[in-house]
């Protein structure tokens, strides 16, 4: 891929050395700095470091909000675009969901944060298309493959640091440093003030909390119809409510309200104004019926999980999901310990196991389970569904976890077309 650029002796700018020539300057790094001798053999024009590129792109003029954390990246970056978009504000996103711009979707879904070059790709269409604001989530490789050199971020945001990814990083204390890293500069940041784990650069650091005092706090909550609260700030005290459900929802909506605040000119009383017109995220929390209730969810890590059916814990619960194959082994029995702590009952079954048994994922998940009276295994998630719905009764909610609105099994390298919430709803028919 290659980016135009204007005003230079070359014409265009790569991250891949084999499209070098003597119009193209070749960026390098991190990544694919071992390329570098061979992006000067095919004749590159120069080369570039991601500093000198952002400066040639003049990308610093627009704000770039960075969020990161183990869950509540994608919920709390779309709050901030809906909340941005319905005041008036033209601003661009870019995460899981894919990159959007001016409410409309430019691309779909891609890495959680792509290359250097691509996200700039992206910062260039959005100051093209008259955006104020970037937001983009930030992913732990991200971090540490160096993605986001570069970037000038005027707001970073943390939501938490729970357990994720420890094929990649080998252990829970690397995890944490990896994403500590992201705030040890001295740019505006803002901390949930709750998170233990969080370690930061306190030069213009602010903080958001429902339990410890922090710059934006919450003063009290009901997470009955939706989440509502008084959020204080010093002196100013701004209430708001919303459709969302969950504990963790009342974390994700402080953090993109406090983050409006941080980067515009915007009052609290005007945000909290319009909060109310975010509906959340596709997959996330998402009804797919209501009588039954059936709830999908794209939680896949111990904590998420926890948080979801915490969020139901005055319901009973039958609970659908696996763990997915090439990832972060130590999770699975976690998962399980998680589902059959909350759920009525538990059934175990695949989800994308790639290139792994999707029978041993499932001994791992049943490790962390003590009582396995509770438990259904079912590799075929279709079927496993079909189960639940079909054992479901009275006011038993089904709750299916793991892809949200994944629209693909992932079996071998092939993405065979499967979406929870088509397939209960086609359950649902039949039955």
């Amino acid at each position: 891929m290659k980016i135009e650029i204007q005003g230079q002796p070359y014409r265009t700018i790569t991250e891949n050395s084999v499209e070098c020539d003597g119009l193209t300057a070749f960026l390098v790094t991190k990544q694919n700095e071992k390329f570098k001798e061979d992006a000067l053999r095919r004749g590159a024009a120069t080369l570039l470091t991601p500093n000198e590129c952002w400066e040639l792109f003049g990308l610093n003029r627009l704000k770039v909000i960075g969020i990161t954390g183990t869950n509540g990246k994608t919920t709390t970056a779309s709050a901030i675009y809906s909340i941005l978009l319905d005041l008036g504000h033209k601003c661009a996103m870019q995460g899981t969901r894919g990159f959007f711009m001016n409410d409309e979707s430019v691309e779909g879904k891609t890495l959680t944060t792509p290359t250097v070059l691509n996200t700039y790709r992206h910062i260039v269409q959005a100051i093209q298309g008259g955006c104020e604001y970037f937001i983009m989530e930030v992913s732990s490789h991200a971090i540490e493959q160096e993605r986001i050199a570069g970037i000038q971020f005027d707001l970073k945001i943390l939501t938490n640091i729970t357990q994720d990814h420890l094929d990649y990083h080998e252990s829970i204390e690397e995890y944490i440093r990896i994403k500590n890293l992201f705030f040890a500069d001295e740019s505006k940041k803002l901390i949930n003030k709750d998170e233990p784990k969080a370690d930061f650069n306190f030069k213009n650091a602010f903080t958001y909390g429902v339990e410890n005092p922090a710059t934006y706090k919450i003063l009290a909550y009901s997470l009955n119809n939706g989440v509502s609260g008084i959020l204080k700030h010093f002196e100013e005290h701004t209430t708001f409510a919303t459709s969302l459900h969950g504990f963790f929802n009342l974390y994700n909506i402080t953090a993109a309200m406090a983050a409006v605040h941080l980067v515009s000119a915007e009052s609290l009383e005007k945000i909290a104004d319009v909060v109310e017109n975010f509906g959340g995220v596709s997959g996330r929390m998402e009804v797919v019926s209501e009588w039954p209730l059936v709830i999908v969810d794209f939680a896949h890590t111990p904590d998420g999980m926890e948080q979801v059916l915490n969020a139901l814990k005055e319901k009973e619960v039958l609970v659908v999901f696996g763990a997915g194959g090439d990832r972060d082994r130590s999770k699975r029995p976690l998962m399980g310990r998680v589902a059959a702590m909350y759920a009525k009952k538990v059934y175990v079954t695949s989800d994308n196991p790639r290139f792994e048994d999707p029978d041993v994922i499932i001994e791992e998940i049943l490790l962390g389970i003590e009582d396995k009276a509770k438990v259904v295994v079912d590799v075929n998630r279709r079927s496993a569904i079909f189960q639940a719905l079909h054992d479901r009764v009275g006011d038993e909610v089904v709750l299916i976890l793991g892809k949200g609105d994944e629209t693909s099994q992932i079996i071998y390298d092939q993405h065979l077309p499967f979406d929870d919430r088509i397939v209960a709803r086609e359950i649902l028919e039949q039955l």
